[in-house]
């Protein structure tokens, strides 16, 4: 198991990222998957200023919908952890029990589609192509 670098045993350099990640977050806490990118921290910067950039930038799709589409491509590459944390986040923005359970279902049905299609090399549609 990776060691988790904790606040206290950090350098300035985690520091100020764990200490932007509370201030955007408005939370004292920092998750395991921040502790574990510490380990090495241009790592951990870069990424947490990707994540912070496409995940809490103003744009088009609403917070609730960033998380699910999080959630939908979590469960597609099974990463337990984003599922875990991304669905703690979604609850959050409001995600009902209903709307998880409906996500799953577009995410299982997506799934098989496109294998079927990769599997079959269904050619693409004139009218599907931009």
């Amino acid at each position: 198991m990776t060691n988790l670098i904790e606040y206290e045993a950090s350098r300035e350099e985690v520091r100020s990222v764990y200490d932007d990640i509370r201030t955007t977050r408005q939370t004292e806490y920092i998750n395991n998957f921040w502790k574990a990118l510490a380990n090495h921290p241009p790592t951990l910067k870069r990424t947490w200023e990707n994540v912070k950039d496409v995940m809490t930038s103003p744009g088009e799709l609403d917070p609730l919908v960033r998380e699910l589409i999080y959630i939908a491509v979590s469960v597609t590459n099974g990463c337990q952890y984003c599922i875990a944390s991304h669905t703690a986040a979604a609850r959050t923005k409001g995600m009902s029990d209903a709307q998880f359970g409906e996500l799953l279902s577009i995410v299982a049905l997506a799934n098989t589609t496109n294998r079927l299609a990769n599997g079959y090399q269904v050619p693409v549609d004139e009218q599907f192509r931009h």
